[in-house]
């Protein structure tokens, strides 16, 4: 019984731990989300979130085993005029409170290529729960020159209606469609 047991504990030692997927933390200063759509036909409209916060869990050895959570208050977007995020804050689409959040959380990850995934999850929007897909791409991984830890990088694009999350107000002369570019720096977590 001895022998069977120290035979067991050597075979387990002697085979390679798999790595556990590795937590990262966004880094808020170098993460942005910008959105676009045609205002009219006559022009494309440009608004921005940033200083938002996220988790990544990364597995290296499965990477459609990873995930993604991100939050951040509505009342973040940045529109580069005041009226426009005001009226965004209005009744006519957000009627947005102090405390409403925007959120994503993955459901799956289809890794595509050696550096790109779709992931698949629930952004959560004006109080509406949509999927979404994300069409990602790994920029970069390693020990970030400055910080000295490991570092990750990310860029996404996806697009959505705005009519979905009971944002449809002047479509369609303002596009219902939405165009939505992400770019996300993390850092491993302590």
């Amino acid at each position: 019984m001895i022998r069977r047991s120290a035979l067991a504990l050597a075979l387990l030692a002697a085979t390679p731990a798999l790595a556990a997927p590795e937590a990262y933390v966004l880094d808020s200063s170098h993460s942005q989300i910008v959105f676009s759509y045609n205002h009219l036909g006559f022009s494309t409209t440009y608004g921005m979130f940033s200083g938002f916060e996220g988790q990544i869990s990364f597995d290296a050895d499965a990477p459609a085993a990873s995930s993604v959570t991100v939050a951040f208050p509505v009342k973040t977007m940045l529109t580069g005029w005041q009226e426009r995020f005001d009226h965004f804050m209005s009744p006519d689409f957000f009627a947005a409170t102090d405390d409403e959040m925007v959120s994503f959380t993955s459901t799956s990850i289809e890794v595509t290529g050696d550096n790109t995934a779709n992931i698949a999850g629930d952004l959560t929007l004006n109080g509406v729960t949509k999927p979404v897909v994300l069409a990602a791409r790994l920029n970069q991984k390693g020990d970030h020159p400055m910080a000295g830890k490991p570092w990750m990088g990310f860029d996404a694009t996806t697009s959505v209606l705005r009519s979905d999350f009971g944002l449809g107000m002047f479509a369609p002369y303002v596009s219902d469609e939405v165009q939505i570019s992400i770019s996300v720096e993390a850092m491993k977590a302590d």
